[in-house]
């Protein structure tokens, strides 16, 4: 076990347990945004945008940095 005790964390649970969830693959997932009609994802999406209310003022140095940054990251 690592020294994390979140039990999300796949390394803190018993390999057993581990090796049973990789067999059911995605049997138990109910599909999140993949099972979503595209309209209402587009709508979460927006309001988490409107919900951020910009991060940076525009034109400023650390959103020129940050996009500087994401363009090297993709």
């Amino acid at each position: 076990m690592s020294g994390n005790s979140n039990p999300g964390n796949f390394a803190n649970r018993p390999k057993e347990e581990v090796q049973d969830a990789a067999k059911k693959g995605g049997e138990a997932s109910k599909g999140g945004f993949a099972s979503m009609p595209k309209e209402q994802v587009q709508e979460i999406a927006h309001e988490g945008g409107k919900a951020s209310s910009g991060s940076f003022e525009k034109g400023s140095e650390a959103a020129k940095e940050a996009g500087r940054k994401g363009g090297l990251s993709s």
